[in-house]
């Protein structure tokens, strides 16, 4: 999936695993007629598909801090190759998280996490929170090594952070900072160390998260295992008559079974055209074609997964459409292999779309190919030709990397009809992390 604000994608369900309960039981408010599948879920109780769900969190290994250690030797070796000394991560990203198990959330204050090439690491916080930080520290793989560097609310976080730098000897160093820094921080990095050559950490940071290794890999696997379990049994508890908002406290409840925090947006008829739907009220009907879009965290990892699939039978142009969209993507995961330039796996998905007549280019088929999954749902590298989103225009595979390969056709005031699946990138090929949707009649068929 594409970029789009969250309240309209990912902010559909408000409600996470341990609200789902509450969730299901305001489902209830539906009476027997209203909804035939009312009756279904009084009192809470789900229905049959979701409560046979089997239970998969027990599933997930944690990440350990010798792990963590692991990648951030490579991040320091990375460091070199680039020729910068230090990186600093800040705000509440995911790379905090990957190489120290930080969430950096100060909100207007600096908490900046600076890790040196060849120095000892220090934490930034306000003096305030110098317990908070060492508690925090010890939870993670530099317990027993990184100082904590206060400073006082009238005082400057940024000469702090310059003077940890110069007591390492960086006193003129180059430094990477993270490309989700707030502005205010970045800017004041700068002004206040002038004497610093300031760059962008994201060689070392999406150099290191870009390849996943076999532990990161088996949690997206399962997430993606759960999602598409979650989808079939939400699938099999529609009926005609049902909305978006009854979908999607099925969906919750469901992922609440598996053990996994999730959800999905859920978009029908016309407003499968909208490659992210439409915030409008929708209503199921029979012969509906239905999108269900996103996925869910497993260990921090995620899925992204869409399926598209009609509500009874579908129309002779739906299935052409669907097959269409289907072989585009079966050309994407035959272009991927190891060195192969990621915008060629676009162009080799969008040739299919547009030979079947709905190109050229962009005019069916709105959207890139894919993007990058790991801790974020959207990351490097992507699927498109002058790719905008990262330090290199037009990046190459390598093995390791998973991205979605999402391929559709969007035809405005009608239906659209995407597939979406992760697709790892072996060291011989690619293979989905998940089996392709057979058909719109029975697009669960081959999910066990």
């Amino acid at each position: 999936m594409t970029t789009i604000d969250k309240l309209s994608r990912r902010g559909f369900l408000g409600a996470g695993t341990a609200a789902a309960a509450a969730v299901l039981a305001r489902a209830n408010t539906l009476s027997a007629d209203q909804n035939p599948t009312a009756d279904s879920r009084c009192n809470g109780t789900p229905p049959p598909a979701i409560s046979a769900l089997p239970v998969l969190s027990s599933l997930a290994r944690p990440f350990t801090n010798g792990e963590r250690l692991a990648r951030i030797e490579r991040a320091k070796a990375r460091m070199v190759a680039a020729k910068i000394d230090v990186v600093v991560l800040a705000n509440n990203t995911a790379s905090s998280v990957y190489f120290a198990n930080l969430r950096l959330n100060g909100g207007e204050r600096l908490w900046a996490l600076a890790i040196p090439a060849r120095a000892r690491p220090f934490l930034v916080c306000p003096a305030f929170e110098e317990g908070r930080a060492r508690e925090l520290l010890d939870a993670g793989p530099f317990a027993n090594d990184a100082e904590v560097i206060v400073w006082q609310e009238d005082e400057s976080p940024y000469a702090a952070l310059g003077n940890g730098l110069k007591d390492r000897g960086l006193a003129t160093g180059t430094i990477g900072l993270d490309e989700n820094m707030k502005f205010v921080f970045s800017e004041g990095i700068r002004a206040a160390n002038p004497h610093l050559a300031i760059v962008s950490a994201t060689p070392v940071t999406a150099g290191c998260r870009m390849i996943k290794d076999a532990h990161e890999i088996e949690c997206m696997r399962l997430a993606c295992r759960a999602t598409l379990l979650v989808y079939k049994a939400v699938a099999a508890s529609l009926t005609p008559g049902m909305t978006t908002s009854d979908v999607h406290k099925l969906v919750s409840a469901a992922y609440a079974r598996v053990g996994f925090e999730g959800e999905a947006s859920l978009n029908v008829d016309e407003f499968t055209a909208l490659p992210h739907g439409s915030r409008q009220p929708q209503t199921l009907r029979e012969g509906s074609i239905l999108m269900l879009d996103d996925g869910c965290e497993v260990e921090g990892y995620t899925s992204d997964i869409t399926r598209t699939f009609v509500l009874g039978k579908p129309a002779e142009k739906m299935n052409r459409v669907f097959d269409l969209v289907k072989q585009a993507q079966s050309a994407a995961i035959h272009a991927a292999r190891p060195g192969a330039p990621a915008a060629d796996v676009d162009a080799a998905a969008r040739k299919v779309i547009a030979n079947g007549g709905y190109g050229p280019g962009f005019t069916y088929f709105t959207h890139r190919l894919g993007h990058g999954i790991g801790l974020d749902m959207h990351e490097w590298p992507y699927f498109v030709k002058n790719n905008m989103f990262g330090w290199d225009l037009n990046p190459r595979l390598e093995a390791g990397m998973v991205l979605s390969d999402e391929p559709g056709i969007y035809i405005r005031g009608e239906f659209g009809i995407r597939l979406e699946d992760d697709l790892l990138i072996t060291e011989s090929g690619s293979e989905l992390l998940t089996p392709q949707c057979p058909s719109l009649e029975d697009p669960f068929g081959n999910v066990a």
